[in-house]
Order: structure tokens, then C-alpha cells, then sequence
């Protein structure tokens, strides 16, 4: 697919078939968001893959799909055939980037004068998104409510963060996108040349 129709269809999806998709799919998909830029080639990114159905549904009730329910109609959080947690380390990006010729003398961590740990989280969200769409699927996101009960749920370890979960799968009826009911901001509101 052309990359510019596959940024043009992107959109989050919040409603999905129960139909399985192909494994080889799923791998192409996660094998492009390792290659997201990172801040110091730290690569803290990383992804877990939930396909087990309670599982799934465990993990949406840490998103509180309760509320999407209330606010969608129906559980999509849960529905999609799979989850990509989007998981980052901060611990990875101040202690874990070893080039001697950066690190401190004193051995203290390294200050970033950014987050860059979710920036380099959202540029791999994009290419699992935009992926999805090139694979023929759709995607959506949801925010992580409760921290603590997907690190028990799924064992995840206590330096890497779980930000946020992509539901991915073939879409279904679904309720017009916010884009589409209000429209993009013109360009003129987002875009600026030389100064603000």
C-alpha cells in the first residue's frame, strides 16, 4: 500500500471482529516498530503480546474498559483478537545507554532534558498503527489505568512501564472518529514557518 494512503486510513478503531489474523502479520507489525528511532540508540521500547481471551479481558479491565463501554457501546478493548502492550523503560534511558565516551565520570545517571523514554514509546506506537493499516487490520489505543495490576497479571518487571495498549484486529461497525465528526485543525493552526 502507498504510504500515503496508509496515513490517510490510519484512525483508531474501537470496535473489532473476533477473526484471527495471521501470525506472520503480527510479527511483520512488531518486527517495524523495533525499528522506531530512540534517544541514544537506547532501544527501551518493548511490546507484550496478549492473545488469550480472559487474559485480554483482564488486561481491559486495567484499562478500564468499563467506562469505554459507556462511552463506545461495546468492549472493544477486549474484543480485538490481539494487544500489543507499549511498554517503555525510563530506567533503560538513565542508567542502561553505556557509551563510555557519554556516561557521567562520577557514575551518576544521565539527564535527559526530555522524557524521550514516551517519545520513542509513541514512535513506535505510530508504526504499530500505521502497520496495522498497511497489513489490511485496524488498531486502536488505550490508556493503562491500573499499573500495578498488569505488572502482577502479565509479570512485568518493575523498571519497564506499560503506557498503553493497541487492540489490533479486523474492524468492525464502529462509530464515526472524532477526526471525521469534527474535521482536522486547517493547517495554518498547526504549521508555522520561521517564528510563531
Amino acid at each position: 500500500m502507498d504510504f500515503v494512503e496508509v496515513v490517510r486510513k490510519r484512525r483508531m478503531v474501537r470496535h473489532f471482529k473476533p477473526d484471527p489474523f495471521a501470525r506472520e502479520s503480527l510479527e511483520r507489525i512488531l518486527d517495524l516498530a523495533r525499528r522506531a528511532p530512540s534517544a541514544g540508540y537506547t532501544q527501551g521500547q518493548s511490546f507484550l503480546v496478549v492473545t488469550d481471551p480472559e487474559r485480554r479481558r483482564a488486561v481491559a479491565e486495567a484499562c478500564d474498559e468499563s467506562f469505554e463501554v459507556e462511552l463506545y457501546g461495546h468492549p472493544w478493548i477486549s474484543e480485538a483478537p490481539v494487544q500489543i502492550l507499549a511498554c517503555t523503560s525510563e530506567a533503560a534511558y538513565r542508567f542502561g545507554h553505556r557509551d563510555p565516551e557519554e556516561l557521567p565520570q562520577d557514575g551518576s545517571e544521565i539527564q535527559w532534558p526530555v522524557p524521550y523514554w514516551y517519545f520513542d514509546l509513541g514512535c513506535s506506537v505510530m508504526l504499530i498503527l500505521l502497520a496495522a493499516v498497511n497489513e489490511g487490520l485496524a488498531a486502536g489505543y488505550a490508556r493503562v489505568i491500573d499499573v500495578p495490576r498488569l505488572r502482577e497479571l502479565l509479570g512485568i518487571p518493575e523498571d519497564v512501564i506499560p503506557v498503553g495498549v493497541i487492540p489490533i484486529g479486523y474492524p468492525d461497525r464502529d462509530l464515526p472518529a472524532l477526526s471525521l465528526r469534527r474535521g482536522r485543525k486547517p493547517a495554518s493552526e498547526v504549521i508555522h514557518w520561521e517564528r510563531w
